[in-house]
């Protein structure tokens, strides 16, 4: 039998004992069968078997009266005094029927009955009150487990949303800068098409992943600063350094695109005849330091220069709290004639 057949006989077991009648049939036959076993030898078998069955009757009946009233409409509504004394005045009632019945299809029920009664209402209150506990814990994992999906659905909501936001930016700026250069009849124009090809099958289909190959994100950020030299030319030097060594490590995809762009597009490109973008990534096994720089002009005032590079930002970080909780650390140096970026990320 092969493993898919195996996890979907699996799962149609969890579905048949995950009903509601299943696991409550399965617990009143169990609460049976252990009453049965604890009852005194002094009865008949058929004896025996008829007061627990009369026990288990009016239990079910305390129990299910509980859940499906008291509960729901007293002690989810906060009356917790009131409840409780429903809950023993349910008790007090049902305890004497019970009784009665005992009296009604038993022989010598009097010596049954007799000198029993208080611990009948106990034994009947303390399973009626477990039936209370294990409400209040089972709509407690309940939540948590809801709550739990809700945060997972609202995080892959949010991934998808921040992605979107990346890839058409990104998109959006390599295109203005293929334009100029057609406009201008350059000899680099196809060269850029050939990496703005390779980069595009890398956002379409593999950075839809979770997770993607450490080397491809490395390659993406080669072919986007090989675009950029042939854009910037001569005037601006860009160094990109790997050290370590890049093996089968997995990272969220396009997660140093927005300190690249920011570099370029509101560093580089704001009124500066010389300039340069520095990059290192340091790798050691699942730990990566990354770190860039670029020069930026004095002419630009440095909130107008945060406030151009905030969403961008803002997004990175709402991107790494919701993948990388607790487990990275990004540091920004804004100084007159520079901007850095300093990240660390624990893969695992």
């Amino acid at each position: 039998m092969d493993q898919v057949a195996k996890r979907t006989i699996r799962a149609k077991i969890y579905d048949f004992v995950t009903q509601r009648i299943v696991y409550h049939t399965a617990f009143w036959l169990v609460m049976f069968l252990l009453l049965l076993s604890l009852h005194s030898n002094s009865h008949s078998f058929f004896t025996k078997f008829s007061i627990e069955s009369v026990n288990i009757f009016f239990y079910g009946i305390l129990v299910y009266f509980n859940l499906f009233y008291l509960i729901p409409n007293y002690l989810t509504e906060k009356k917790f005094l009131l409840y409780c004394g429903l809950l023993i005045l349910s008790v007090l009632v049902i305890t004497p029927i019970k009784l009665l019945v005992f009296y009604l299809i038993l022989h010598n029920a009097e010596t049954f009955i007799i000198g029993k009664q208080f611990w009948f209402f106990i034994a009947t209150f303390l399973i009626v009150g477990s039936s209370t506990i294990g409400k209040i814990i089972t709509d407690w994992v309940r939540h948590l487990r809801e709550r739990k999906d809700l945060q997972t659905q609202t995080m892959q909501s949010e991934l998808r949303f921040l992605k979107s936001q990346i890839n058409p930016h990104f998109l959006f700026n390599t295109l203005n800068n293929l334009y100029a250069l057609t406009l201008k009849k350059s000899d680099k124009a196809p060269e850029i098409v050939i990496k703005l090809s390779e980069m595009m099958r890398y956002m379409l289909y593999e950075c839809n992943e979770r997770r993607v190959p450490l080397q491809k994100e490395v390659n993406y950020i080669q072919n986007y600063l090989d675009l950029e030299r042939l854009r910037q030319g001569k005037n601006v030097e860009i160094n990109f350094k790997v050290q370590g060594q890049v093996f089968d490590q997995q990272i969220a995809p396009l997660m140093f695109i927005p300190f690249l762009e920011n570099s370029f597009k509101h560093g580089l490109n704001t009124h500066l005849s010389h300039g340069f973008v520095n990059i290192l990534l340091e790798v050691e096994n699942q730990h990566i330091h990354f770190y860039i720089e670029n020069s930026k002009s004095e002419s630009l005032p440095t909130q107008t220069h945060k406030r151009s590079c905030g969403i961008g930002l803002v997004n990175v970080k709402r991107r790494l709290n919701i993948i990388y909780p607790n487990s990275y650390k990004l540091e920004i140096h804004d100084d007159p004639n520079t901007y850095g970026v300093e990240l660390d990320i624990d893969l695992n």
